[in-house]
């Protein structure tokens, strides 16, 4: 993934999160039923019927192999990411925060799960990784350091001239202490930087349990648009 997609996906994501409670500033009851309105509404569950494209070339062999003979995978995933927060976003913009249907208002937090527990994966997954490698790395460093230093006050190893001078008036001058509360304090950061990794790596069953009930509450949004008539502005 690049810096760019991520900045991109970020701000769409924010900017989702800062919609979805914009019924505390502005409420539009005619808006859905609107042209524009509608036309939001039809482009917002085009892009998430369209989210299917990506996890069918997947995991169907057959379409995989016709598909990706002329569009690789990594830019059906790339449309992937960005259709599933953009759709979203045209379903806030389609509600004009008239949140008074308890179906309309499931379907919204359908989405959001949606959306969040797909960024989690995508981005902070690799992230909170990232990181963790980096932390591992700093930790074998100071351990290493350590055990330098405890041979050389056991006497098993020669003085290094860096420890030289620290140790000439007297071996406990050397600060061996800070560094083993440094060590202690980076496991427990590693530990729960790890914990937080197993929780949020079940990212994947919310986020297609999270899918199926989204698509459901979307099929019962269109089917009771259609069976109860559009409401259009004179």
């Amino acid at each position: 993934m690049s810096d760019k997609e991520r900045l991109t996906v970020g701000a769409l994501v924010t900017l989702l999160l800062f919609l979805a409670p914009g019924y505390l500033l502005h409420v539009s009851p005619r808006f859905a039923g609107s042209i524009g309105g509608g036309m939001l509404g039809i482009a917002g569950a085009i892009l998430l019927v369209l989210l299917l494209v990506y996890p069918l070339v997947k995991h169907v062999n057959w379409l995989n192999v016709r598909v990706t003979r002329r569009l690789p995978l990594r830019s059906l995933l790339a449309f992937h990411v960005y259709a599933g927060v953009v759709g979203p976003v045209l379903g806030i913009l389609h509600s004009g925060h008239n949140y008074q249907s308890p179906l309309g208002i499931a379907l919204v937090l359908a989405m959001l799960i949606v959306v969040l527990s797909g960024f989690v994966g995508r981005y902070y997954l690799a992230y909170v990784a990232i990181g963790l490698r980096q932390q591992e790395g700093t930790l074998a460093t100071l351990r290493e350091a350590y055990n330098r230093i405890a041979d050389t006050l056991a006497g098993r190893e020669a003085i290094p001239s860096d420890l030289a001078g620290k140790v000439a008036g007297a071996r406990g001058s050397i600060p061996i202490l800070p560094l083993v509360d440094t060590i202690a304090e980076l496991e427990y950061a590693i530990g729960a930087r790890e914990k937080v990794r197993q929780v949020l790596g079940r990212w994947m069953v919310v986020h297609v349990t999270a899918s199926i009930v989204m698509y459901f509450l979307l099929a019962l949004h269109i089917w009771s648009g259609l069976y109860y008539g559009l409401r259009w502005l004179p």
